[in-house]
């Protein structure tokens, strides 16, 4: 049974920073590219950041260069680093696992940014 079990959400400043985390379980974590998407109300889900089974990672424009998106391996972990968030940041961010015909979800977990 796969899971993949988001955490790390919440309330965050305008400028501060938020860590999301997301454990992987039933499969071969090294396998899969591993992406970020978020959801705000009333919009469709959008691709974020991913970062494929080599290592390389790709960003969505609206976050480069404030968001780091990394993989542990070892621990079947990935995550998100967001700094400097911004009111617009404010969604449900999930992430996705894939590889060639698979494709999985986790729950999401909520992020707001609001003074």
């Amino acid at each position: 049974q796969v899971q993949l079990v988001e955490s790390g959400g919440g309330l965050g400043q305008p400028g501060g920073s938020l860590r999301l985390s997301c454990a992987a379980s039933g499969i071969i974590f090294s396998m899969y590219t591993m992406d970020w998407y978020r959801q705000a109300p009333g919009k469709q889900r959008e691709l974020v950041a991913f970062i494929t089974n080599g290592g390389t990672t790709t960003y969505a424009d609206s976050v480069k260069g404030r968001f780091t998106i990394s993989r542990d391996n070892a621990e079947n972990t990935v995550y998100l680093e967001m700094n400097s968030l911004k009111p617009e940041d404010t969604a449900v961010y999930y992430c996705n696992a894939h590889t060639y015909g698979e494709s999985y979800w986790g729950q999401g977990t909520q992020v707001t940014v609001s003074s």
